[in-house]
């Protein structure tokens, strides 16, 4: 059988994305970081002087954003209008950004297109706590 989207879903610490980067290296699927995405958000909005807490101010920059996926040398980068953003997306304040971001209906929105979208063209692999049911309640396989 071949799968378009795997969908993995358990609670904070279970070893989700360690398993869906193996499977998807075995696989040759693509593992979709979807914490690198909100942290993406976050970074991008928190540069454009916008409090990340603010649920009418965050999605007013939506539209401008426009997010790829690339790898180099087998590593996932994230890139936010052209910029590879994978390094600062990794800090303290991305990480509160991410939290602060993920609350909010519309960017929760945005991104559940864009990762629909990048699985119509692309065999993927994604884990979180609403991946299952959520992003992919369609999905050919669930863990």
């Amino acid at each position: 059988m071949t799968y378009h989207a795997i969908a993995i879903d358990g609670p904070s610490g279970a070893g989700k994305s360690t398993v869906a980067r193996a499977l998807a290296a075995e696989l040759q699927f693509i593992y979709i970081d979807t914490g690198a995405m909100y942290r993406a958000i976050g970074v991008y909005a928190a540069g454009k002087g916008i409090d990340t807490k603010d649920w009418d101010a965050v999605p007013t920059v939506l539209p401008e954003i426009k997010l790829e996926l690339c790898f180099v040398d087998g590593t996932q980068h994230i890139l936010v209008n052209g910029t590879d953003v994978s390094g600062a997306i990794r800090t303290e304040n991305a990480s509160m950004y991410a939290s602060n971001v993920s609350a909010i209906p519309a960017v929760r929105a945005f991104l559940l297109d864009f990762q629909r979208s990048f699985s119509k063209s692309n065999h993927v692999i994604m884990d979180g706590r609403d991946i299952g049911t959520v992003v992919f309640p369609d999905a050919e396989l669930k863990i």
